[in-house]
């Protein structure tokens, strides 16, 4: 099991957490059935920013992005270059460090 911890967010996660992934799960996957309600418009097929994340730690032991993934990131609100989208960032064996954007650029959120 690999270890997530996520930093404070205001409305998601506001204690901040720590999470166990399983190698090869998503870390949008591992926040969602640790009910880290992140925004996933497209359902996590890699076709909007919603789910943009910051690695802090942790970063380089993940693939690297595909051009896909590269093209919606240079989209996000508050791109820096540890970004990912957290539905194509997949966990590898070292413990992560994720921050969660306060805003992301979502015209239409589902949530009411």
């Amino acid at each position: 099991m690999t270890r997530i911890v996520v930093l404070p967010h205001e409305n998601l996660c506001p204690e901040g957490a720590v999470l166990e992934a399983e190698p090869g799960e998503s870390v949008c996957r591992a926040l969602l059935r640790n009910e880290i309600e992140i925004e996933h418009a497209c359902e996590m097929s890699c076709a909007c920013t919603t789910c943009h994340v910051v690695v802090r730690e942790g970063y380089d032991s993940m693939e690297e992005p595909d051009e896909l993934e590269d093209d919606y990131l240079d989209k996000a609100w508050g791109l820096e270059p540890d970004s990912r989208l957290s539905c194509q960032a997949i966990v590898a064996d070292e413990d992560l460090v994720v921050e969660i954007p306060k805003y992301t650029i979502n015209m239409v959120s589902e949530r009411h």
